[in-house]
């Protein structure tokens, strides 16, 4: 009589497992909405990374990039680059924002860039205090609008914008570069505004 117990244990238990509910499969995390960024707002998510890497680091350019879901609308971009010197350490380090998961931009949040001389007398990497910046790239192109821009947005609703920081040692004054354009290289128009008190400077074609 025990032997014959044992196999119809041994089957009881086989059932029992068998009517177990199965598991949910795993679902895959939602993907993340893109986050397209001013660049003022840009600029001190770069500016806080390169303190890191130098405490004495001063921006000298900052550029957005267009990618395939963002061409600059809004003053916004989904992917912005910043260059960095340090006097001290006689270096250059870039950096670059992602905000988005475009296949043409790089990967998301804060990513450094390799390590450059840098000459101080050097007019192309003059570094500003950040003080100066003060007018961020949305009101920056409300006045390039008044000043041509507008004209072109009519044209065509999907023209291209870019933006560009530095310092303009003609104006002595920090200035942002509203392109009309992929870059300021394409532009059909480009419009320089003081950021820091938002004035008009003039409009390049």
């Amino acid at each position: 009589m025990r032997k014959l117990l044992w196999p119809l244990l041994a089957l009881g238990l086989l059932t029992a497992c068998s009517s177990e509910p199965s598991k949910p499969a795993a679902t895959k995390p939602a993907p993340k909405e893109p986050e397209y960024l001013t660049g003022e707002r840009a600029f001190y998510k770069l500016y806080l990374a390169a303190h890191r890497w130098a405490p004495n680091a001063q921006g000298f350019r900052l550029e957005s990039v267009n990618t395939q879901d963002w061409k600059g609308k809004d003053g916004k971009a989904g992917v912005w680059r910043g260059s960095f010197a340090s006097a001290t350490m006689q270096k250059t380090k870039p950096y670059t924002w992602s905000g988005t998961d475009a296949a043409d931009a790089p990967e998301r949040g804060v990513n450094p860039g390799p390590e450059d001389t840098y000459v101080a007398g050097n007019a192309s990497t003059r570094v500003f205090d950040i003080a100066f910046l003060k007018i961020d790239t949305d009101k920056a192109l409300e006045v390039a609008l008044k000043h041509g821009g507008d004209k072109l947005l009519e044209k065509d609703a999907n023209q291209p914008l870019a933006y560009v920081l530095d310092w303009n040692a003609g104006e002595n004054a920090l200035v942002w570069h509203v392109a009309f354009g992929n870059s300021r290289n394409d532009a059909k128009l480009t419009v320089l505004v003081n950021a820091s008190t938002g004035g008009f400077i003039k409009a390049e074609k």
